[in-house]
């Protein structure tokens, strides 16, 4: 089978990566089946291009889009793969940006965006003390109290994230195992 067009791999790469939301791997998968059912791509194909795009650095979905131009077109193909499946989202985040800064003048919209802002806000504490909560009834009370200041304390003296949960995780592995009832 023929590699497809130049033309014909650019709309394939557009509108593939674009319909999707979320991780790259969808994009991937969707771009895997179009080309696959047109013969041109194969399981062996595709996997190593998926190898690549996770070996490199940067983004998996871009790198898989410049192995598959460069597999079929050279460096137009690679050029052509990675503008379409990049230039689109960026336009449309560039005009969402435009319309929020814009939108953000106006006070009705201020208040919203806070309201929103305390009820994620509000759905995270909630989430955090379900998770929390049969820590703190049980036995291990103590042990989930003494957890928690240490990851506070931490992030008040400035640890980064990472570090807060090396620690943490240190102290969880110091941690007695629970007493079978």
């Amino acid at each position: 089978m023929s590699p497809p067009s130049l033309r014909a791999l650019s709309w394939l790469v557009v509108r593939d990566v674009n319909r999707t939301v979320g991780g790259g791997m969808a994009s991937i998968e969707l771009m895997r089946r179009s080309l696959g059912r047109r013969g041109w791509l194969d399981d062996g194909e595709h996997g190593v291009l998926v190898a690549v795009s996770r070996f490199t650095p940067g983004t998996n979905v871009l790198a898989y889009c410049a192995a598959l131009g460069w597999m079929h077109q050279r460096v137009i193909g690679a050029a052509v793969a990675v503008a379409g499946a990049s230039l689109p989202g960026a336009a449309l985040v560039t005009a969402m940006t435009a319309a929020v800064a814009t939108l953000d003048r106006w006070p009705a919209v201020r208040a919203v965006l806070a309201l929103a802002t305390l009820v994620a806000g509000g759905l995270v504490l909630s989430s955090a003390w379900a998770l929390l909560g049969p820590y703190l009834r049980g036995s291990r009370r103590g042990w989930t109290l003494a957890s928690a200041a240490i990851a506070a304390a931490l992030f008040l003296a400035g640890a980064t994230p990472v570090r807060v949960l090396l620690a943490l995780a240190v102290w969880g592995a110091l941690t007695p195992p629970r007493q079978k009832a």
